[in-house]
């Protein structure tokens, strides 16, 4: 199967964009070529069991794998000699984008795309995912009592999924008035997947953070395509010139 992973190396500065839950990069694909054009190396890689054509791949992981495939795509770019990184992701993308702001010294400043990264609220994901995974099971052939067969374990699995993953987020919320670094919040607002008061809630427990507010207010979810996402391209931008850089030398 193709690597769908992007990599675009260009400046001593580099930026990781991390996809939403269900997709592949191609969600941050123009954000990536917009910041690879102001000399920013980009690397958006896949989370595990993504992309690879089964829908059935996802729940053979869990929030923890894909926290680990964050810190890997952070030792990548250390790998290839990149000391100071940025990060940021969309939904899913966003917790891990979190994960690592809290975790990862090399990790300089970041931000969230529509992410459920407060416990106050649940989100809409699983109750879309459903429909769209009956339908997808039904256009591969499977009949109705195979069909209901695998709708009863996708929700079983679906939801300690997204148990796992609030629990996650709980123990991150507990560690939010301590981070101190740059943050970049965008949200739209009219998602359909995530409470668009989540962001404030956000920015509101950041306390001893920097931190940047964009609310798009025609914005769906995926705010990173479309021409809400040239907007997003413009204020991730102005964002990333305001971090500490120091010309990528220590």
């Amino acid at each position: 199967m193709r690597n769908q992973s992007l990599l675009y190396e260009s400046g001593k500065r580099a930026v990781i964009l991390f996809h939403a839950f269900t997709s592949t990069p191609k969600d941050v694909l123009s954000l990536a070529r917009a910041l690879e054009r102001a000399d920013y190396t980009v690397y958006a890689p896949v989370f595990s069991g993504h992309g690879t054509g089964d829908l059935d791949d996802l729940f053979d992981y869990k929030i923890e794998d894909w926290m680990k495939d964050g810190e890997e795509a952070v030792t990548f770019l250390k790998s290839k000699g990149y000391k100071e990184i940025a990060v940021f992701g969309l939904s899913l993308g966003g917790v891990v984008a979190t994960h690592l702001l809290l975790n990862e010294e090399s990790i300089i400043g970041g931000g969230t795309f529509s992410a459920p990264v407060v416990t106050k609220y649940d989100t809409n994901v699983p109750d879309s995912f459903l429909p769209w995974y009956k339908n997808v099971k039904r256009e591969e052939g499977y009949g109705p009592e195979k069909l209901a067969d695998l709708m009863t374990k996708a929700e079983v699995q679906l939801k300690e999924m997204f148990t796992d993953l609030t629990e996650h987020v709980a123990t991150m919320e507990t560690e939010y008035a301590s981070l101190n670094k740059k943050i970049f919040i965008a949200q739209g607002g009219k998602d359909e997947l995530i409470e668009p008061d989540t962001a404030r809630l956000f920015r509101e427990a950041l306390s001893q953070a920097e931190v940047s507010t964009q609310l798009y207010e025609e914005g769906q979810h995926v705010i990173t395509t479309g021409s809400v996402g040239k907007e997003l391209q413009t204020h991730v931008l102005t964002f990333l010139s305001s971090l500490d850089w120091n010309g990528g030398k220590e």
